[in-house]
């Protein structure tokens, strides 16, 4: 009986980090493709303060949507 109740809550959990992760993805490939210079060598190689910044915030964001649909 203790499983049956595990089981769904573990199988919408599962749904949701999929959709959260295939939501993180096309955000980052909507920026990388609305962004004039490449994201990836200015984070590592150049250490762009300022845009890891604005990449974290648009995570957050992201994360504060999708935590939101969850809760409903």
């Amino acid at each position: 009986m203790l499983i049956d109740g595990l089981i769904k809550p573990a199988v919408f959990t599962l749904i949701f980090v999929i959709i959260g992760l295939v939501f993180f993805a096309l955000a980052f490939k909507i920026i990388e493709k609305v962004t004039p210079f490449s994201i990836r060598k200015e984070l590592e190689e150049d250490q762009n303060t300022a845009l890891a910044i604005v990449m974290g915030s648009i995570i957050i964001g992201i994360a504060m949507i999708v935590s939101a649909a969850i809760h409903g």
